[in-house]
Order: C-alpha cells, then structure tokens, then sequence
C-alpha cells in the first residue's frame, strides 16, 4: 500500500509565489543554495511566471518499470537489481500523477505518455542503455527492453491515449509529439514523472524552446538524488516553467473546466 508522500517532496512556496493560502517558509532547494545565490534572489525581481495557456495537456514521462522496480524499496537496497531505480520518490508520486491523470481524463484534457524504444523494437540503441542490470560476465541483461519500459499499471495509458516512445531524454527528439500537439492545439503542459534532472529537464526546456508553456507539477516528478531533484527543479523555476504543487495545478485545471473556451476541441471521455 502507498502512503502519503515524505514532506521533503512536498513543495514550499512564499505567500508571494502562492497567492492566496498558506504561508510556507521555504522552497524544495532552498537548503541547497549558498549564502550569494540566495543574495543574489533576494536583489532581483521574482521573473514573470509563464502561467496557464488556454489548452493544456498532462505530459507524463517515463513511469516504466525501470524506475520503479517491482515493489517500493529504498533506493539502495532496490538498485542492484534495478540500476535505473529512483526508490521510494517514484512510488511516493504516484498517488499525484494519478490525481492529476484522473482530473485531465473526467475533463477530456488530453493526457500524453512517454517510455523508451527498446533496442529490440527499432535496432537502434537509446541513450537509456545504462539502465540495463547485467549478470556474469555482463553479456545478459538482467532485464531486458520490454520488461524495463513498460509503463506501470497505477499509471497505465488508456486505450486513446497518445503513446512516444523515445530513444533520447526528450521526446521532442525525433518524434511526432511537436506534430500532435500543434493539431490539438495544445499550448500548455503539465509535466509529470521522471528524472527531475535528465528526461523532465530536457523536456521542459525543449518544449520551453517551442514556446509551449510549461508546468511542473512538483511532486509528481522524482530523480534518484536529492540534490539533483532541488537544484533542477529550481533552474526550471527560475528559467523555463513554473513548478507548482500538484494542488494548485489541480484547481486550476477544475476552474478551466468551468472557464474553457468555447472553441476548445475537448476530447471524449
């Protein structure tokens, strides 16, 4: 059974950044920033916020088994079987990416998928090689394509649902994804998964790039060290997206239902 998420993986915002709510004290990477960033924060003017656009999607990325392993283990008790595990943080943010996956779905916001190509599929290999165990001599995967890229069943696509397979950290690269998106319309997305520092990154600054408006839904996403988590999160923040807590996203996304435009292309449900 999944339990509430660690309150380190809970998003801290100013009364500024949140508006109207709680006051909390301090942002995820705060504690990481030396004595001049944080000088240097407090002399300069909070960026502008990229904010909502009129039709989003949920982007999820990479929720395979690769990352999960097969049950929640701490990550170094997981990662001798499961070298690409993030541990405990994957399986702490699925209850986030369900809420959000289940809200886009009963509002017919389209919600995107993303997973690996497997050597085994395209006969090319993907930059997500290293995350295969080996045994022996190390000429037998301990786990092979099909079983490391397969999206977990908690956050399963539906049957509709746009499915990239990628074989680069950004599924910008090489792929139909810009072509769907510019169809739907979409100019907004909402990013979940994994990692903080490699594949959400890229992501984010790719789709930052195609002037896309871009929304990290903090606890939804997970990386395999702390600091890496803290530190990208707020270079996204203060570059390329707006890192939010799920909660926010989620009202946003329920007062959209009640706003969206008329013209809005809403898919079935």
């Amino acid at each position: 059974m999944l339990t509430e998420p660690s309150a380190k993986h809970r998003l801290s915002m100013s009364s500024g950044e949140q508006g109207k709510g709680a006051v909390m004290a301090e942002r995820v990477w705060d504690r990481f920033l030396t004595n001049r960033d944080k000088a240097r924060l407090a002399a300069r003017s909070r960026r502008s916020k990229a904010g909502f656009g009129e039709r989003p999607a949920v982007l999820c990325i990479d929720l395979y088994r690769s990352v999960f392993g097969d049950r929640p283990q701490p990550l170094m008790e997981a990662i001798g079987q499961w070298p690409g595990t993030c541990g405990l943080e994957a399986w702490e943010a699925i209850p986030h990416v369900q809420a959000l996956q289940q809200s886009a779905r009963e509002l017919g916001i389209p919600v995107i998928h993303t997973t690996g190509l497997p050597k085994e599929e395209s006969g090319i290999s993907g930059v997500a090689a290293a995350h295969r165990a080996t045994e022996g001599d190390g000429s037998e995967p301990l786990h092979k394509g099909s079983e490391l890229y397969s999206i977990i069943p908690e956050v399963t696509p539906l049957s509709g649902e746009v499915v990239i397979k990628k074989s680069s950290p950004s599924p910008f690269f090489g792929t139909p994804l810009v072509g769907y998106l510019v169809e739907q319309a979409i100019d907004t997305l909402i990013v979940v998964g994994e990692s903080t520092s490699g594949c959400v990154r890229a992501t984010v600054v790719d789709g930052h790039s195609h002037r896309f408006r871009m929304i990290v839904a903090e606890e939804g996403v997970f990386d395999r060290e702390e600091a890496s988590h803290a530190m990208n999160l707020y270079d996204m923040h203060a570059k390329s997206a707006d890192v939010l807590p799920v909660q926010e996203v989620l009202a946003w996304m329920a007062n959209w239902g009640e706003t969206r435009p008329t013209t809005a292309t809403i898919l079935p449900r």
